[in-house]
């Protein structure tokens, strides 16, 4: 409504903020005109609504000199998720939250019910968690109830609906207005989905339901908008069966409706949280014998519990703008690999990787099942970083359906459309592992050979990737470039619109020694899906036609 500039600025100055919000007040009950300018204004402007009107509560800040009452100040990463909240329920589509430990998604998603029910004409809203407690219970604000009750109170009657009172008409898991309109309303447990039909439905922390399958079967008759909002919990339940399936969202994409849109938060969206936040209670989780805990509600790591990681969750995190932290020298001649991951049928997805040097410049996946569109879609991304003096060489899957890209480009050379400076390779993961009779460790006569120690190219090529991200993590930690050669490390930039899939993708595959006692990777355990991204970006790292390979790090 007025003049947003002192909440560019993190932490945020809540005396100014206060002022701030003071003047709002001032200004729209000066002139009811102004005032019914300003509450049509709301209707379509819930952040606004909410940096205007909203507080949170923190008693951890009680006894001390910080506020227990504190303007709701939203931080980037919380403004996307209320227009993703918002966006989900124009287009009558379900949601997923993905969240690292306190990000305020619970708080964003009470406010987001408060100002649907103050503007949106009779919106009916749920709410659900696993027990009673969380979702209500008078006079403790860690209650979803609570907070919804306490921020109305502080509304401006003038924003209520007809025949709301806050003194009448706020209850035990009930929020509504006599002679009908908007509700809120709240169920527990198995009982979730056994109210009234709602415009939307909140689940808080979905992924630690005791039988979520009957709690979906009961929601998807009673609304169109399902909101599961939860942090990680293992592999192969459903919260995380309906992530693998799902469409994760960035801000200005359209909301796909018959998908499940995800929308991630992770700690390092939070500007107040440091690396050194991060250090301080991740050496506290492993003092207390708790890091597995620590990988899932802050790491949102799902298979954190699970042992055999090809590329643990830290190593991915630090190659994270490697690049910067390091100061690589990139190039813009350097060498240029993709790497193309066919659709399989079903449900899966093509995927392409491209890099330039060891920086992954790109990476995106879609849904085509016609191998011609996808070679066709593959050539043109390569083609932007194809010049005169420069070849990109695209790896792809050649096996099962993949075999059709071959088809499809022996079609556009036949007819003269090939592009010049791209070339076409396939790929086997099946097949034997490149050079058999080199050791492992290459002058260690006490390493195996890799003709002994990979079970097919695919160990081969995952373990190379994995050798990549372990020189780059301990590269990062040490702050040293020169501890390794450049060409053998990875940077995965920040800006990367697939990052968060493709950060879990990388680390969930496994490994372990087979029948035959060569490792074995299993890209796909039980409960999750195809890693598309992360085998493109495997091809992309270690083209077979190149025999890119070097295996400088100890063997275990």
């Amino acid at each position: 409504m007025l003049d947003q500039t002192t909440k560019t600025i993190w932490p945020p100055d809540y005396a100014q903020e206060m002022m701030r919000r003071q003047r709002v007040r001032d200004i729209l009950f000066e002139d009811p005109m102004v005032l019914l300018d300003g509450i049509r204004h709301y209707k379509t402007h819930p952040v606004e609504f909410i940096e205007d009107w909203c507080y949170t509560f923190d008693p951890r800040n009680a006894g001390t000199d910080r506020l227990t009452k504190i303007p709701f100040v939203l931080f980037p990463r919380q403004k996307e998720f209320v227009h993703f909240l918002h966006s989900c329920v124009r287009a009558e589509a379900n949601g997923l939250v993905e969240k690292s430990r306190d990000m305020g998604a619970t708080w964003i998603g009470v406010a987001f019910s408060v100002w649907l029910f103050l503007f949106e004409e009779n919106a009916t809203i749920g709410w659900g968690s696993r027990k009673a407690a969380n979702v209500d219970q008078i006079g403790d604000m860690s209650s979803i109830f609570e907070k919804i009750r306490w921020l109305l109170r502080w509304m401006p009657p003038a924003f209520y609906p007809k025949g709301f009172n806050p003194d009448v008409t706020m209850s035990y898991m009930r929020i509504f207005c006599n002679g009908g309109g908007a509700s809120i309303t709240g169920e527990s447990g198995d009982d979730i989905g056994r109210g009234g039909r709602t415009l939307i439905y909140f689940k808080d922390e979905s992924a630690h339901y005791e039988h979520p399958e009957s709690i979906e079967a009961s929601l998807g008759d009673n609304t169109r908008v399902q909101i599961d909002i939860s942090s990680v919990n293992g592999l192969g339940n459903v919260f995380h069966r309906k992530r693998e399936g799902g469409v994760e969202w960035t801000p200005g994409a359209k909301i796909q409706k018959g998908k499940t849109n995800v929308f991630v938060m992770d700690w390092m969206d939070h500007p107040e949280k440091t690396r050194e936040w991060y250090d301080e209670r991740e050496s506290k989780a492993i003092d207390d014998g708790l890091l597995h805990v620590f990988r899932q509600e802050v790491d949102r790591n799902y298979a954190a519990s699970v042992e055999g990681i090809v590329i643990p969750a830290e190593w991915v995190r630090s190659a994270i703008d490697a690049h910067v932290k390091l100061g690589f020298e990139v190039h813009r001649n350097d060498d240029c690999f993709a790497g193309l991951d066919v659709a399989d049928g079903g449900g899966d997805r093509n995927a392409l990787a491209i890099r330039e040097g060891v920086v992954l410049k790109s990476v995106e996946q879609w849904g085509e099942r016609d191998t011609g569109v996808t070679t066709r879609r593959a050539l043109d991304g390569a083609l932007h970083y194809a010049r005169r003096e420069r070849r990109v060489k695209v790896q792809y899957d050649s096996v099962g359906v993949g075999a059709g890209v071959k088809a499809e480009s022996n079609r556009l050379n036949d007819d003269g459309l090939m592009p010049k400076h791209v070339t076409l390779t396939s790929w086997n993961a099946g097949a034997q592992v490149l050079e058999p009779e080199y050791r492992v460790v290459p002058d260690d006569d006490e390493s195996p050979l890799n003709k002994d120690f990979y079970s097919n190219l695919k160990a081969q090529a995952w373990w190379q990737l994995r050798l990549r991200f372990e020189r780059t993590h301990r590269a990062v930690e040490a702050n040293s470039l020169q501890m390794y050669s450049q060409d053998t490390l990875i940077s995965l930039p920040s800006d990367l619109p697939q990052l968060r899939s493709l950060q879990k993708e990388l680390s969930q595959p496994t490994m372990s020694m087979g029948t035959r006692m060569k490792l074995v990777i299993d890209k796909q355990p039980e409960g999750t899906k195809s890693p598309n991204l992360a085998d493109a970006v495997v091809m992309a790292y270690w083209p077979v036609e190149s025999m890119a390979y070097d295996t400088s790090m100890e063997w275990v």
